[in-house]
């Protein structure tokens, strides 16, 4: 039996903000229990929901050196749909209501963690082989790690760092880093810690671990140029033998239209053409839009900045809401943007809807409702949402980037191919003629936008597929 730690920042059903959580909360589910034995560990933070946290059993407590000062850590475990949970504890770093927060003050927490789970290995009675790193917030385990090389237990364990967004680094003044981390000051070189005359977090994970992985192959190969690469390129093209693309799988048991609770109608791939429109007219009748089953509704779930191509929308939002278009957003994010559907909503009241907070419910509702799905993304290193919108039949509309690339083939009308649109270059009107291409062929070629649809529910993107290839590199290493 192989021991795997994944250490995060977060992880459903516990706590969430994005992609990372689902990925860290979903993949040692679906790994060879057989042969791996994998085991999380999180911050115990004040915001995971009670019912959680009084599960949680207290295994231990120490002091640790920190920025200073020995601080208390606690350790604490519980068991989720059969994956072991471990839990730092500390009431200074994580009793805020939000799990991010002030830029220093997280750098200062997540350094924190990094060192305590290294520190709390030795006590958890499970001594792992891997310790799988994911985002900047654990970047300083694989550097700790170095420094903890000295004694017998950590000599032999091997380190992958997973990058769900090169854009997030935990970065600030190299002096600044150097008094949180307690590390000395050969760590803070231009060949380790140090980038641009700032300390990295992410980079001195990135430099030490033994593999690194991205979450799909395409956005593998683009961050190893400088448009994509966030100042890191020249790293990822020297690691590039240690780089891998892994697609991330989406949970099929919880997105699954056919027994998926939370929306109106139950569907699958044989019955969708008479079934699946009970969804969009009960979707309709609860956003007080116009009650019509013919007309092309586009739906939208997504933080709502630069990074998901909203400035494309805002530039042709006005021709997109066209008298034969329903739109339907749900999510927030930038002010300009959130007002931007407002505003659209109050002008256009009857075919478009903003729902300017998150709902998981409502988010269900909508890849089960829309006839098609928009994500114009500038960058999208994977992203879980064209794959919910093909699982539940919804055609997804998007740029050529990342793992849009790799899980969406565009459609063609010569060899009837495809399970959804595409566009290739950032800019707002290729961007709206494929969404009039996508409107043409719905409106005037039904059959062949039911064969979209045939096509797009018959693709697996589950976790099964994925977790072969994670299960392959802990073989490697």
């Amino acid at each position: 039996m192989k021991n795997i730690i994944f250490a995060a920042s977060e992880a459903i059903p516990l706590i969430k903000t994005g992609g990372l959580a689902d990925v860290v909360g979903s993949l040692p589910k679906y790994l060879n229990k057989e042969e791996f034995d994998v085991r999380v560990i999180l911050p115990k933070y004040a915001a995971i929901p009670e019912s959680y946290r009084n599960q949680m059993e207290y295994i231990t407590h120490f002091y640790m050196n920190f920025y200073g000062w020995d601080r208390y850590v606690g350790v604490l475990k519980s068991e989720i749909d059969g994956v072991t949970f471990y839990f730092i504890d500390n009431e200074d770093y994580f009793s805020g209501p939000r799990i991010y927060d002030d830029p220093l003050y997280d750098l200062q927490k997540f350094a924190f963690f990094s060192k305590a789970v290294l520190s709390a290995l030795p006590l958890l009675n499970f001594k792992p082989e891997i310790i799988h790193c994911h985002d900047w917030q654990t970047g300083l385990i694989p550097v700790y790690l170095d420094t903890f090389r000295g004694g017998d237990f950590f000599r032999d364990i091997r380190t992958i760092m997973t990058i769900h967004n090169l854009k997030f680094q935990g970065v600030w003044g190299v002096d600044t880093i150097k008094a949180i981390t307690g590390l000395p000051d050969y760590y803070f070189s231009a060949d380790k810690l140090e980038a641009y005359k700032d300390g990295n977090f992410l980079k001195g994970g990135l430099v030490y671990a033994n593999k690194i992985t991205t979450v799909s192959d395409s956005y593998a190969q683009e961050i190893k140029m400088p448009y994509y690469g966030e100042g890191l390129n020249g790293l990822m093209e020297a690691r590039s033998g240690d780089l891998v693309g892994i697609v991330n799988g989406l949970d099929y048991d919880e997105y699954n239209p056919e027994t998926d609770p939370l929306i109106y109608q139950n569907y699958s791939a044989k019955n969708f053409r008479k079934e699946k429109i009970k969804n969009k007219r009960a979707l309709q009748k609860e956003l007080g839009l116009a009650q019509d089953d013919k007309v092309f509704m586009i739906g939208i779930v997504s933080r709502l900045t630069d990074q998901k191509g909203f400035d494309l929308v805002d530039y042709v939002i006005e021709e997109i809401c066209a008298p034969d278009v329903q739109l339907v957003v749900l999510g927030t994010g930038d002010d300009k943007y959130e007002n931007l559907f407002r505003h659209y909503e109050w002008k256009y009241h009857d075919r478009v809807s903003a729902s300017i907070y998150y709902n998981n419910e409502r988010s269900h509702r909508i890849y089960a409702g829309c006839d098609a799905f928009l994500m114009p993304s500038l960058f999208e290193p994977c992203g879980l949402s064209q794959l919910m919108s093909l699982r539940y039949g919804t055609v997804p509309i998007v740029r050529e980037t990342g793992g849009l690339r790799d899980t969406v083939e565009p459609y063609d009308e010569y060899e009837s191919t495809g399970t959804g649109f595409s566009f290739s270059n950032y800019n707002a009107h290729e961007m709206l003629n494929t969404i009039r291409y996508a409107k043409h062929i719905y409106y005037n070629r039904k059959r062949e936008w039911n064969k979209i649809i045939d096509r797009a529910m018959a693709r697996d993107f589950s976790w099964a597929n994925s977790a072969r290839k994670y299960e392959d590199i802990y073989r490697y290493l």
